[in-house]
């Protein structure tokens, strides 16, 4: 007759081989290039201002699900865990597991006390503000034993990873003087890892192991004047030495059609980050978002002055 940890055991390597996952993900992506220095000159006849690769500013924080640094959201994998209406972890290190109909968590007591009947276990049983109590029960409680949500160890590589907000990149230079009416804009983010990717983590639990692999998908950009622009790059600071008579991969090449009068153009950038995540080994997959805000940027645009005899 078997022991009662040797039942345990098998219930446990039955569920465990059921649950046996790996991932690996392979993705490929290469960054954008680093833009160049600070320029000193402007786009075609723009001859008052000066154009500019980066305005130093307040980069946003380390940002997962829950905490998109610099002003982002999220759009996160769920949980399937709740308690009153909120994600909690289905397997806790000390807890145990989760048992979703008491909302309780359990524990198999280890060392077994004796005096268990036989074909009986018991647990440590922790409910939220009532303590721990011991129970005997014939069976595992539901959930006692299930294998960790790879969804959830994808949030937690996420969490693991540092997602900063964007540097907005713009010409014509806002502090050097005003732009002009039709003439080229140019946008751009200087890009790394931590603004642009891409970034790869792992993370582990009970044999799963989840690997993600996170990069930027878009830059939406809004102009300040009721538009938006997306661009699928980083963009590229204007160089004013072989940018005479280019047009801006990201930007206006006509720019603004009217004068931002006493006000100015607030240029800001929103990073959409996409994150595929698979099981390490083939198994479950999915892809979580999340965006970070830029700062933003104040530009002034004026009319083009015609002077007559």
């Amino acid at each position: 007759m078997l022991s009662r940890r040797s039942r345990l055991t098998r219930r446990l390597l039955a569920v465990g081989a059921a649950a046996t996952l790996t991932l690996a993900i392979g993705l490929t992506g290469s960054a954008p290039a680093t833009a160049r220095g600070p320029g000193a000159d402007c786009p075609p006849t723009q001859t008052d201002c000066h154009v500019w690769d980066d305005i130093p500013g307040n980069p946003g924080g380390p940002g997962g699900p829950g905490n998109p640094g610099g002003g982002g959201g999220n759009d996160g994998p769920a949980r399937k865990c709740t308690r009153d209406g909120r994600p909690i972890p289905c397997y806790d290190n000390v807890l145990g597991w989760y048992n979703p109909e008491d909302s309780c968590y359990y524990k198999l007591a280890e060392p077994q006390p004796d005096g268990v009947p036989e074909g009986q276990d018991q647990y440590w049983v922790s409910c939220a503000g009532n303590g721990q109590v011991s129970v005997t029960l014939d069976a595992p409680p539901p959930g006692f034993g299930a294998p960790p949500d790879p969804a959830e160890l994808a949030a937690e590589a996420l969490a693991s990873l540092t997602l900063n907000r964007p540097r907005v990149g713009v010409a014509p230079h806002p502090s050097k003087g005003p732009g002009l009416v039709g003439l080229p804009v140019w946008l751009w983010t200087d890009p790394s890892a931590q603004t642009w990717g891409p970034q790869e983590a792992r993370a582990s639990d009970r044999g799963v192991t989840v690997e993600i692999e996170a990069s930027v998908e878009k830059m939406v950009w809004d102009l300040g004047d009721g538009r938006t622009l997306t661009c699928t790059t980083a963009g590229r600071a204007y160089n004013p030495n072989s940018d005479k008579n280019a047009t801006p991969p990201c930007g206006l090449p006509d720019g603004y059609s009217k004068p931002s009068g006493n006000g100015k153009y607030r240029v800001s950038g929103v990073t959409h980050w996409v994150v595929p995540w698979r099981v390490l080994g083939g198994g479950a997959s999915g892809t979580m978002r999340t965006t970070r805000q830029s700062a933003e940027v104040a530009i002034e645009i004026d009319e083009l002055q015609v002077v007559t005899r």
